[in-house]
């Protein structure tokens, strides 16, 4: 068991989402950044989907109450074992009464940490990613025990290490493909849309991030219909929404660009007041 003696920001278990449930209005929800999750597991010789620990910006403080292996990927949040420095990208071993602090972002703003095994926390619809009306919590809490698998005692300290290309947190361009609504936009607003800096808005959240600049356009809202992650949608009034892991699962905005995954996980390392732009493809 890992005990969580003081929260982060934003902590949650997550892993690569609930799939098959959209029919019925439940979001896949899932790792913000799949990447930098999945390099954590895979590292550890975990399966992809296994659920990792999600902090944002600020993450928590854990005491292990058990032997096991870790590895921390994403944002690297100056994280300390004993207050000894811990490498992103790493395998460590940590001992039962160990404790694990995460401090400040040096870049990125999301952490994932991965223990050999996986997080064995409850499963809701075939996955263990909290979200609201589904799990029974929607986010950690001081004094949560998070169960995680029991290790052999012939587990080593390894200490390897993968090292990362670090354009992933920085990059500002994401690359995205037309949406279905695209080409109802005129000539000016397509180029607007493709050419402007957006600046990301304090109300961006797993939901979906906002924009501070506003695009004018003449479209109307249309009838209801599919959203995903990476889904992005300008409002009549010119609001600019791109959704991401929690999104809902339709909506009546026009729908005028799609993110690629690799945008969405590059979307998720981005912080509130950066600046990012739209490289289309294939138009």
């Amino acid at each position: 068991m890992i005990e969580i003696l003081k929260t982060g920001l934003y902590d949650t278990i997550q892993d690569n989402g609930r799939m098959g449930w959209q029919e019925f209005g439940v979001p896949i929800s899932g790792v913000m950044d799949r990447y930098s999750a999945t390099l954590a597991n895979s590292i550890l010789g975990n399966s992809n989907y296994a659920a990792v620990l999600e902090s944002v910006v600020v993450g928590p403080h854990l005491k292990f109450n058990q032997d096991t292996v870790i590895c921390i990927a994403g944002a690297d949040m100056s994280v300390v074992l004993n207050e000894r420095a811990l490498k992103t990208n790493t395998v460590y071993q940590v001992l039962k009464g160990d404790i694990l602090k995460f401090g400040t972002c040096k870049y990125g703003c999301r952490s994932y940490l991965a223990v050999l095994g996986g997080f064995q926390t409850e499963i809701q619809m075939g996955s263990r990613s909290m979200y609201k009306g589904v799990t029974a919590d929607y986010k950690l809490f001081k004094g949560d025990m998070l169960s995680i698998s029991k290790i052999s005692n012939n587990v080593s300290n390894s200490y390897s290490a993968v090292k990362i290309d670090k354009t992933h947190f920085e990059t500002q361009q994401l690359e995205v493909f037309i949406g279905p609504e695209f080409d109802k936009l005129d000539n000016n607003t397509q180029h607007k849309l493709l050419h402007t800096k957006f600046t990301i808005s304090k109300d961006s959240n797993r939901m979906a991030y906002q924009f501070d600049d506003i695009i004018e356009n003449e479209l109307k809202d249309g009838i209801t219909s599919l959203v995903l992650p990476g889904t992005v949608q300008l409002t009549p009034s010119g609001k600019l929404i791109v959704l991401m892991r929690d999104c809902q699962t339709t909506g009546g905005y026009p729908r005028v660009l799609q993110l690629t995954e690799k945008s969405i996980n590059n979307l998720g390392q981005q912080f509130i007041g950066n600046k990012i732009s739209f490289k289309c493809l294939y138009w």
